[in-house]
């Protein structure tokens, strides 16, 4: 009985730790972003990524376990959502092959060491989450380091200069485009191209937090609205790119970290905004270097408007309690009721 139960808690912190990457702290949440995975990897009959994400979200998890890092964080699997990232993200960019599952081992793993680093650091000198910061490290030392290594191929673009950069004219999608625009951005943040996995990810969040799940459909409308307008790639837009980052967000900014008010809306919205055009500049920055953006325009984002909380006197904002855990419990991001 004991085994049984061991075994079913460590699923429940796999599962936060999936949940996670939206600040929820929701077990069925996890199912099903989870679930949302698997519907992206039966479309494109792929399932590398959903195993890459299973697979990093538990070595993730137990190397916090076996490092034996701050309990609270772990059971609230603040350890495990990088880890799934960098397992999702490997897979998708990177051929399949057996020297790439020793690589997203290794990944997850030192993802774990590099969030309690960010954590030390970051978040207790300054109050300011890692978030996925931890991630997009990860991610950007393994996927260029896979350049250098015969046993790894990656399948995206090669390093190139970005001076041939292709811009879009502004035209407007049909409204059957705009409804799939609006759930890629919202399925990107875990690298899913499918509208499906999207809007498994939003009704997810919403059964963990409404606000939550406001501020989600909020910062994908904001970041569709600003890319088409400002004319971005329509390929790019169309595949939910331009509206992951923002989603994150729209969320952290106006709803985890700050304490919800009108002014923090417009505040959220103003940092939403701001992280359509930082996604257009990491867009070109990155192609030199032939690495994806990831998650870098939310965390630099949200790190530049999170920061500077305390000097909006006189109306300071007090994070929301229990989403910005005290420097000294190991935490990088928010999370929502428990399950």
């Amino acid at each position: 009985m004991a085994t049984t139960e061991s075994k079913l808690n460590f699923l429940v912190l796999c599962l936060r730790g999936t949940s996670q990457v939206f600040f929820m702290e929701n077990s069925i949440t996890g199912v099903l972003f989870f679930a949302a995975i698997a519907v992206a990897s039966y479309q494109s009959g792929v399932w590398a990524t959903t195993i890459g994400a299973a697979v990093g979200v538990v070595v993730a998890t137990l190397t916090a376990m076996l490092l034996d890092a701050d309990d609270t964080s772990v059971s609230s699997g603040l350890y495990g959502f990088n880890g799934i990232l960098v397992g999702a993200a490997l897979p998708t960019f990177i051929t399949a092959s057996p020297q790439l599952w020793v690589y997203v081992v290794v990944g997850a793993a030192a993802s774990t060491v590099i969030t309690a680093a960010f954590s030390a650091t970051l978040t207790k000198a300054w109050g300011i989450p890692g978030s996925t910061g931890p991630f997009v490290l990860t991610g950007w030392l393994m996927v260029a380091g896979a350049y250098s290594f015969g046993g790894l191929s990656v399948s995206g673009d090669a390093p190139k200069l970005a001076t041939d950069y292709v811009q879009g004219l502004v035209s407007i999608p049909a409204p059957l485009e705009l409804v799939q625009i609006f759930f890629r951005n919202i399925g990107q943040v875990y690298l899913l191209g499918s509208e499906y996995s999207g809007a498994l990810i939003l009704l997810g969040i919403f059964i963990a937090s409404i606000p939550a799940g406001i501020a989600a459909a909020a910062g994908s409308a904001v970041a569709m609205i600003v890319s088409i307008l400002m004319g971005a790639d329509p390929a790019t837009v169309q595949a939910g790119l331009y509206g992951f980052s923002p989603v994150l967000t729209a969320m952290a900014v106006g709803v985890i970290f700050l304490k919800p008010s009108l002014r923090v809306a417009l505040y959220a919205l103003l940092a939403t905004i701001t992280t359509v055009f930082i996604q257009g500049a990491f867009d070109v920055m990155m192609l030199p270097a032939g690495l994806p953006s990831f998650t870098a325009p939310y965390v630099l984002t949200m790190y530049l408007f999170i920061a500077p909380k305390k000097a909006f006197a006189p109306h300071p904002h007090a994070a929301v309690k229990g989403h910005l855990v005290a420097p000294a419990a190991d935490a990088t991001t928010g999370k929502a009721a428990a399950n």
